[in-house]
């Protein structure tokens, strides 16, 4: 059975690439979490530093970000992801009581 063909918006993309430049999860432990191959998300991260001049922490305006701005970041994202897990988790608990 073929998997279906997902697309992401490049913002999506770019969110998945910066769980990996921004932590310390290797690119086929974040592509595993995801559901996508490793070559993939290789590929994203390659091509968001091509488009970044090879600096990850690009903030708007060229400004680097300080220690504490990425660490700020990195557990917004980590919330963001335990809730949108939370609130899938809800849902299909929901559905299975109705």
């Amino acid at each position: 059975m073929a998997r279906q063909r997902r697309h992401f918006t490049q913002e999506h993309k770019d969110e998945i690439v910066h769980m990996v430049l921004d932590g310390p999860r290797p690119i086929a432990h974040v592509a595993r979490e995801v559901g996508i191959h490793d070559t993939t998300l290789g590929n994203w991260v390659k091509d968001y530093r091509r488009r970044h001049g090879g600096d990850a922490s690009a903030g708007s305006g060229g400004e680097r970000k300080s220690a504490r701005e990425l660490e700020l970041e990195r557990e917004n994202r980590r919330l963001r992801e335990e809730n949108a897990f939370l609130v899938k988790a809800a849902a299909f608990f929901a559905k299975d009581h109705r």
